[in-house]
């Protein structure tokens, strides 16, 4: 296992501690990619110099790149600022301070779970070789010595601030991206990156109008689960949630007739009826379940 120590800001960490939430977007100012970490790896918190600590951390879902403003929509507070103008404005700050001129770029997003946070008594110093002039962070492997002794430190500590069971994360976080206890943010986001920000039925790639739809809705106990999940535009979105619109085991599009009985319209969603998804996730792992496919054909959709 891996574990990457990154540098943030002491705010950050304690507005994030005082809302004790599910999941944390660690974000960077610039669109440098990060490939420390693999899924279910460990990412720890550590304050800026001279507060050598580490005071919490999470467990690492992926890295993306987005807009500022989607940021802000998937994650709100728990970017660790109050609104996103707070957010807009440390952005600015920090590209400044690094010298990054566009204002419009993407931000790098390092999404984590269940994320964890330390009282300043269970504070854990940085390993001995931690050299003060790291500006981002440091990797770690429990193989080594350095590595083992850091993993045992928040294991006792987690144990110690009675968090969730640390054996029970374990078993868990397995290969699987879909072993996962997403958030709903995170949800969004991973939903998003899978389908290539593009809406499954139409291929319409424009950010602010695309939304992660539940198949099995999250208020019948269905899961924030990317098997779960297809990204659609919003008005396609609508249709699918109130039965309308469905896809079959086959990745196939039905239009109910029911939308034109109900509204008197609807041509230009009878269109697709009868069409593959245009835009699907590529790896296996991600494609929607069968099990929810089938809840949406038999319990939402007025076929």
């Amino acid at each position: 296992m891996k574990i990457y120590v990154g540098i943030t800001d002491k705010d950050w960490y304690e507005q994030l501690k005082a809302q004790k939430p599910e999941e944390v977007n660690f974000w960077k100012p610039g669109s440098s990619n990060f490939k420390a970490l693999e899924p279910n790896d460990m990412f720890l918190f550590k304050l800026h110099h001279p507060a050598n600590f580490i005071v919490g951390g999470g467990f690492f879902v992926r890295f993306s790149l987005l807009p500022s403003f989607l940021a802000w929509q998937a994650f709100g507070m728990k970017n660790g600022t109050t609104s996103y103008e707070e957010l807009q404005k440390r952005i600015k700050k920090y590209r400044s301070r690094n010298g990054i001129n566009s204002d419009n770029a993407p931000i790098g997003c390092i999404i984590l779970t269940e994320p964890f946070f330390f009282d300043e008594h269970d504070w854990i110093p940085v390993p001995i070789d931690w050299n003060p002039n790291i500006v981002q962070g440091k990797t770690y492997e429990t193989t080594t010595e350095l590595g083992n002794h850091l993993y045992c430190q928040i294991h006792e500590r987690l144990q110690l601030c009675n968090n969730a069971n640390f054996n029970d994360q374990k078993s868990r976080y397995a290969e699987s991206l879909t072993m996962h206890r997403l958030g709903q943010g995170t949800f969004r986001i991973v939903v998003t990156e899978a389908y290539q920000r593009r809406c499954a039925i139409t291929g319409e790639k424009t950010l602010p109008v695309l939304e992660a739809a539940h198949i099995k809705p999250f208020s019948e106990n269905g899961p924030h689960d990317i098997k779960n999940g297809l990204l659609l535009r919003s008005d396609f979105h609508t249709l699918f949630d109130d039965g309308y619109i469905t896809i079959n085991s086959d990745f196939v599009i039905e239009v109910s007739k029911r939308l034109n009985e109900d509204y008197g319209n609807g041509k230009d969603y009878y269109r697709y009826h009868g069409s593959k998804l245009q835009s699907m996730p590529s790896s296996s792992v991600e494609l929607p379940s069968q099990e929810y496919i089938m809840w949406h054909n038999e319990h939402c959709y007025k076929g």
